[in-house]
């Protein structure tokens, strides 16, 4: 007999939660300190109603059409990930409560100017210096960190990274690790990492990382 959709996705939820749990005491760390993250891009809001359901309260996108009518059917903490477009701007910040993805200036000019509440703030950081997967580079970060701190209303939460395709994950999060303990010098309130995916968040969990983004592991494929 099938197993029906929320079996599954509770199924899936249980062995995710158990890794972290098991990560968290390998790398000596709290398991409150390290948010999950159920990335729900591609899929239903029936999906993400189940999640609810089973104690999920952060959910993860990546374009803001589609998450736009889930964030407003389904209530929790919602993250914006992708690459950011002026354009879709004064849209995401109506729904989203966290911008993982922030990269130039120019934007967070614009959530200055659109933004309808506060947002939290990860400043995106390239681990390679290319812009394929965005991320600003590290020259131009404190630059970046520097405005967003000096506004009365938005948060500069941390950082956020993805590891670049083809690098051992262990050695991008080492990377990130080293990058944020110096940042923290200059901007002690910003210590959480937004690092790690279904392939990798155990990698992350090991160097630091306070928020997880995971898809696959528990939605299944797309």
């Amino acid at each position: 007999m099938a197993i029906d959709r929320s079996g599954e996705i509770a199924t899936n939820l249980e062995a995710v939660r158990d890794q972290i749990s098991k990560a968290a005491s390998i790398a000596g760390r709290a398991l409150d300190e390290i948010t999950l993250i159920a990335v729900t891009k591609t899929f239903p809001a029936s999906d993400v109603e189940i999640l609810r359901d089973l104690g999920v309260t952060d959910f993860g996108e990546n374009r803001d059409a589609d998450a736009a009518p889930k964030a407003a059917a389904v209530a929790g903490t919602w993250h914006f990930q992708g690459q950011i477009q002026s354009n879709k701007l004064k849209s995401i910040t109506s729904w989203a409560n966290v911008i993982h993805s922030l990269d130039e200036i120019r934007h967070f000019e614009l959530i200055e100017k659109t933004a309808p509440h506060p947002l939290d703030i990860f400043c995106q950081v390239s681990l390679d210096g290319s812009a394929g997967r965005g991320g600003i580079n590290e020259k131009k970060l404190y630059e970046l960190a520097q405005v967003i701190e000096k506004s009365a209303t938005h948060r500069l939460l941390g950082l956020m990274a993805v590891a670049p395709l083809g690098v051992d994950p262990l050695d991008a999060f080492s990377k990130l690790s080293v990058i944020h303990r110096a940042f923290m010098a200059d901007f002690p309130g910003a210590d959480k990492l937004s690092a790690g995916m279904s392939g990798d968040f155990k990698e992350a969990i090991a160097y630091g990382a306070t928020h997880i983004r995971i898809g696959s592991s528990i939605l299944g494929s797309r």
